[in-house]
């Protein structure tokens, strides 16, 4: 999981593409080059026998705007690695104030971090 937000945030597609599952891998993959990646948290996940699941939240930015990802992922173990098979999505939108914590996970306020 570590290694395919890494991915994401580094817009390596075909690390992405050959991490999926062929059942159910895109065509094409269309990563949004304006979204900066800035913060992954893994909140569960386990493992039953070659089946793997992960939920995850993962923080990111669009120019000023900030945005959440959070999914239920599933992996499977085949040929000797896991590949991602499909996952349940949902993204909000976050709109942190001036002292709130940054949604960076730096542990500072907003406005002395990313507010910027």
């Amino acid at each position: 999981m570590r290694s395919r937000y890494s991915a994401f945030a580094l817009g390596l597609h075909d690390y992405l593409r050959d991490t999926w599952h062929p059942s159910t891998r895109p065509t094409a993959l269309d990563l949004d080059a304006s979204s900066r990646w800035v913060r992954l948290e893994v909140l569960d996940h386990g493992q039953d026998g070659n089946k793997g699941r992960v939920h995850f939240r993962a923080t990111f930015r669009e120019g000023k705007r900030w945005g959440v990802l959070e999914e239920s992922s599933r992996f499977v173990y085949e040929a000797g690695r896991w590949v991602y098979l499909d996952g349940t999505p949902s993204v909000t939108r976050l709109k942190p104030g001036r002292n709130d914590a940054c949604p960076c996970g730096s542990g500072r306020k907003f406005k002395s971090c990313c507010a910027c």
